[in-house]
């Protein structure tokens, strides 16, 4: 029986993951193509996104960061789907994991090579990065995380490219190279890629993988190397450490460090937004709060509207578009995540209620 070929969609929050998964997803390529995605925190906001014009099987997890708590999900989400596949309930002949946007894709990696079942069933084909031209060379210096997952990658995606000019783009062009000089590297603005930048790539090399991280085939604690000289043990409290016992800080002893000081929150509501009062709210938050906001989304419900908004942004880029009408029988709510460093959670709660109808 053929594997199926596996890809590990990964890079930093608001890279540019979900638009390029969604491009592929809704792409006239004749794959039928499962989907595995993680978030951030507890809400899910890709599944809407993503299912506004798709029919592809989505499976959620939401429990944590993959490279932490979830990764014993992701080994039962692989062979479920085997299963299912194998009784003809479902069918599909492509497999994407999209990883959040702060985890280390060593782990999701090693899922393959650790868990007979998995492998038995998986070929892991590639782990791609997409990567921000806009805002990489500051989270390269300031988050372990997106070193790793351009360290880790077989193909380097870079997005937003009209956002620099040709000096910034030549910059990061090179010090992506610095860091991976294995992986090729294409543009994928707006989501825009050839499939075959993408999917059967056969970039997987486990060689390499065990250059970059020795310890990558050790199944309780991968990729202990760090990438680009960074040493710091940093977490956040959507990782729960403590069942995994002491942690040796002379290196990087587990794989979800995240910053202490990041964190995710949601704003939910079954009341409508004001167009014009949300607007300029959010244009404040942004004015203000704009460089500590790494990355925000939701699907809004407005006042009057037939068609649900789906919001995103980056840092100051923000923007929204106009997505699926909402269901005869389907729940009117609007559900927003905001992930950012030491962002005042209350006073976003508190304005987006005052910009409710």
């Amino acid at each position: 029986m053929a594997l199926i070929p596996s890809t590990i969609l990964t890079g930093f929050l608001g890279a540019g993951k979900t638009t390029l998964l969604k491009r592929i997803l809704q792409e006239q390529h004749g794959l039928k193509i499962a989907v595995i995605e993680n978030e951030f925190g507890q809400e899910n906001i890709d599944n809407d996104i993503l299912a506004l014009h798709s029919d592809e099987q989505i499976v959620e997890m939401n429990n944590g960061c993959i490279c932490c708590t979830v990764r014993g999900d992701l080994i039962v989400a692989l062979t479920k789907l085997a299963q299912r596949r194998d009784a003809g309930e479902i069918a599909f002949d492509r497999i994407v994991i999209e990883t959040t946007g702060l985890a280390n894709p060593g782990p999701v990696a090693q899922t393959f090579f650790v868990d007979e079942e998995v492998g038995f069933h998986y070929l892991l084909d590639a782990v791609v990065t997409v990567v921000d031209a806009r805002h990489a060379m500051a989270q390269l210096d300031e988050h372990e995380e997106a070193q790793r997952q351009v360290g880790f990658a077989d193909k380097i995606l870079i997005s937003k490219t009209d956002l620099v000019d040709p000096a910034q783009l030549d910059a990061l062009m090179a010090r992506l190279k610095r860091i991976n000089p294995r992986a090729p590297i294409s543009h994928s603005d707006f989501g825009r890629v050839p499939l075959a930048e993408v999917l059967d790539l056969r970039g997987f090399n486990l060689n390499d993988k065990l250059d970059i991280d020795p310890a990558f085939l050790t199944a309780d604690e991968a990729s202990d190397a760090s990438i680009d000289g960074a040493h710091e043990h940093v977490r956040t409290e959507a990782c729960d450490h403590g069942e995994h016992g002491d942690h040796h800080h002379g290196h990087l002893s587990h794989l979800s460090h995240h910053n202490d000081d990041i964190a995710a929150f949601v704003f939910k509501s079954d009341r409508p937004f004001d167009p014009a009062r949300l607007d300029e709210f959010l244009a404040g938050l942004v004015n203000v709060f704009g460089p500590r906001m790494l990355r925000y989304k939701g699907v809004l419900l407005m006042d009057g509207a037939e068609h649900k908004v789906v919001f995103q942004g980056v840092h100051q880029i923000m923007g929204s578009d106009i997505g699926a009408k909402w269901g005869e029988t389907e729940e009117r709510r609007s559900k927003m995540v905001f992930i950012g460093k030491n962002l005042p959670k209350e006073l976003f709660i508190r304005g987006l209620e005052q910009c409710l109808i």
